[in-house]
């Protein structure tokens, strides 16, 4: 079985990537294509991987076949490729907004899934989200599930919360980012350097997220951390005098409602 990939970008090199470190498959089992020669010599060289300019090539080769391009330019891949893929192909979309049912509209297979993993997969941290159709064996999804485990966790919802997802998981880690920007700048702001600013704000997250993944849930870290009267009470009342809640609701709100609009234009 040959996995391919339609584009080479990040996403495609960090699955490329979970694939090789956990020993799945032999070297001339993935193809790639990819339209820079650059990139397709990266690949080639740093993961032992076949690449190629032509989509139409993965399309008519795999058995599965993972979509990692931008939204904007999905219709004039599928249109591209849909003459070579067959019933027994199944396709694997990572584009946010790009429906299953306009994954079906323009593809003769119903073995479709829409997956969306997060920035983190680049260190296989990655967490993914899949939805898929119920015309899956047991073993054309457990294909796919191995793919996509090799970049971190995975859960399979229903494709109705997957917009919350792109905006929850698929966004978040932007969010954390810029929360992150924002405590290293205050710090400096009060006095640090930018290297110990930086350097303290991301060991905490790194080790706070740490504790979360142990199973703390997170009101028992922050009671923990809050000691009545304290230091951290102090700054927690200010984020909350200032809307912190109310500002996440709306910035997820805001991701959820773009990805739906990129759906709506795809449909």
């Amino acid at each position: 079985m040959i996995t391919g990939f339609i584009g080479g970008g990040n996403m495609a090199e960090a699955l490329i990537k979970g694939i090789r470190g956990k020993g799945q498959g032999a070297r001339e089992e993935i193809l790639v294509s990819e339209p820079r020669k650059d990139r397709r010599d990266f690949l080639e060289k740093t993961y032992g991987v076949r690449t190629t300019s032509s989509n139409t090539e993965v399309a008519s080769a795999c058995s599965i076949i993972i979509l990692a391009v931008k939204p904007q330019n999905m219709e004039a891949v599928l249109n591209e490729i849909s003459p070579d893929i067959t019933e027994d192909k199944t396709v694997v979309s990572i584009a946010a907004g790009i429906t299953l049912s306009y994954l079906q509209s323009k593809l003769n297979t119903k073995k479709l899934v829409r997956v969306m993993p997060n920035t983190p997969a680049l260190v296989q941290k990655g967490m993914t989200v899949m939805s898929l159709c119920e015309c899956f064996s047991d073993t054309d999804m457990a294909a796919v599930r191995e793919i996509f485990m090799s970049i971190g966790e995975l859960i399979v919802l229903p494709e109705k919360y997957m917009n919350t997802v792109t905006a929850l998981s698929g966004s978040g880690p932007a969010f954390i980012a810029f929360f992150i920007e924002a405590l290293t700048e205050a710090g400096v702001r009060l006095g640090l350097s930018e290297d110990a600013a930086s350097t303290l704000a991301v060991q905490t997250a790194i080790g706070t997220a740490s504790l979360l993944e142990a199973g703390m849930p997170p009101a028992k870290l922050r009671e923990m951390v809050t000691s009545p009267g304290g230091t951290t009470a102090a700054g927690l009342n200010s984020f909350r005098e200032k809307g912190l809640q109310d500002t996440v609701n709306t910035a997820l709100a805001a991701a959820k409602n773009r990805a739906e609009e990129l759906g709506r234009k795809n449909d």
